[in-house]
């Protein structure tokens, strides 16, 4: 589902170039579960970014559900995006003009499907069947993040991208979302990349990856997740 290799990057920070990740290569299955962990500034954003087309390496290759990334164009990853990624941020990234059932309709309108009763059926999911009607600024942290989980996964993604998804939550709010992503995880057979410095979080993963200062200096496999459905498996 997801695969790069010897992918480097670079940005300039004044006049000097800086590399902020060092040839790294791995693969991740369809339906597996994989946290990339390390201290701040060790690349793990960079690397989601990249494994969703969000940039483009300085060098080497990155495919997102056998189509490379490299010779498309911004349109053609953008609709690559819309139709098979889900995004989950730490700052909850919701359109602060539009209500939380209009935030959750977003991914199926870009698409073109039908999305009110969807959107709804996502909220009472996530426990907000009574707020769709709020805008994000009457909403709690938690609630926010809740509503940010519905959109992420309501067009059904083949993959989900989380960066820090409990990282601005306190341990009460944290935990129902670590929750409510591995039940979705496990019922809709999505494969999941998450960066994160929770330990309870990456805990839950397959696949742990360690980075530090741009390098992959660790790479743990562990025993399928048992929040993953048998029928999920098969998909």
């Amino acid at each position: 589902m997801l695969r790069c290799q010897s992918i480097t990057q670079t940005y300039l920070s004044g006049s000097h170039e800086l590399t902020v990740l060092h040839d790294i290569t791995l693969a991740l299955p369809a339906g597996g579960f994989l946290a990339l962990v390390g201290p701040s500034g060790s690349g793990k954003t960079t690397l989601l970014g990249l494994l969703a087309g969000l940039d483009r390496p300085r060098s080497g290759q990155v495919w997102l559900d056998g189509v490379e990334l490299g010779p498309l164009d911004e349109d053609h990853r953008a609709r690559l995006r819309a139709e098979k990624v889900g995004f989950v941020f730490q700052s909850y990234h919701l359109l602060p003009s539009l209500t939380a059932l209009e935030n959750v309709q977003v991914p199926l309108e870009l698409l073109g499907r039908p999305a009110r009763e969807a959107a709804r059926d996502m909220l009472a999911r996530v426990g907000l069947a009574d707020r769709g009607h709020h805008y994000p600024a009457q909403l709690s942290g938690g609630e926010q993040q809740r509503v940010a989980l519905a959109r992420a996964f309501v067009h059904r993604p083949r993959v989900l991208f989380a960066d820090e998804p409990t990282g601005s939550l306190d341990a009460d709010n944290g935990a129902q979302v670590m929750e409510l992503m591995a039940q979705f995880y496990g019922e809709l057979g999505t494969t999941l990349a998450l960066a994160t410095h929770d330990p309870t979080l990456a805990a839950r993963a397959q696949r742990v990856v360690v980075l530090a200062q741009g390098r992959l200096v660790s790479d743990t496999e562990r025993a399928p997740s048992p929040e993953r459905e048998p029928a999920a498996l098969a998909r």
